[in-house]
Parts: C-alpha cells; structure tokens; sequence
C-alpha cells in the first residue's frame, strides 16, 4: 500500500497516470524536475472519489515498491502487488478509497488464496526509513476489519 500526490498534496488531476505511463510534463511544476529520471509504475491506482485505475497487469511485475524486503524476501516489486492511493501521509483517506481498496483486496485474495490480511503492508513496512507511505493518516484497523468482515461472511 503506497500513497501518491503530484504535485505533493494536490489532488485530482492527470500527473499520477502521466507519471506511471512515463509522459509528465517536467515543466508543469517545479517538483516534477525532482522525479524527471524516475520510472515508476504501479499495478493499481484508487483516487480519492474511488475509481479504481490499472496500469500493470497483477501477473506482471510493477516498478512500485523500490529497494524493499518482506518476510525474509529482498526486492518486493517481484512478488507483490502495487495499489497506490491518491493522498498524502497526513491527510485522511475517503470513504471511496476505503471501499474500493476493501473491494479490490478482497478479489485479490480470493484469486491467490495464499495472500491473507496479514500480507496487506504499506510502503513503510516493506522500506523503512525509506519510505512512510501510506502514513499516520491510514486506518489500518478499519480495512483489517473490512475484510475480516469479508472474509466472515464468505464462510
């Protein structure tokens, strides 16, 4: 689970596909010049009114999680699955993110039964102090409870 905003803390306009499908202008924002050389991409993208965007394919391998470790397991972008929310650290996630994010993590488990609530890790646990994302802003224990609901409710 990561989190991204381009320009920082701007919401809703094209720079995050831009920047995934590598066509940002550089000369629209300054901060842009900051990321220029980056190649970055992510499996999915949910933005903050709950539209669920894919640019990577799930069997496909996404440039998303940078230099990371899970589970004894170096290099996350190799076996994971990217699903970037439009935000930033400190500001709360919507309620359509909530629920589209609870929707798609339930279809990604139910398709690979070996990936359970327990594998649902943010950016910051597979790259710490590197990385913060999804941040302090994130309520963890409500999508745990989602799909615990979920989960429940299928046995």
């Amino acid at each position: 689970m990561h989190c991204i905003s381009l320009p920082p803390g701007q919401f809703g306009g094209p720079e995050i596909e831009d920047f995934f499908c590598n066509r940002l202008d550089i000369k629209a924002h300054p901060y842009f010049q900051t990321i220029a050389t980056m190649t970055v991409s992510a499996h999915l993208l949910i933005r903050r009114d709950g539209t669920l965007m894919q640019f990577v394919s799930l069997l496909d391998r996404a440039w998303h999680a940078g230099r990371s470790r899970f589970c004894g397991q170096d290099e996350c972008n190799d076996f994971s699955i990217g699903i970037e929310l439009e935000g930033s650290d400190d500001v709360p996630y919507t309620e359509d993110q909530y629920q589209a994010l609870s929707a798609v993590c339930q279809q990604i488990m139910a398709a690979w039964p070996e990936i359970g609530v327990d594998e649902i890790t943010g950016h910051s646990d597979i790259a710490p102090g590197r990385k913060t994302d999804p941040g302090p802003a994130f309520d963890w224990s409500r999508l745990h409870q989602s799909l615990a609901k979920s989960t429940k409710d299928r046995l």
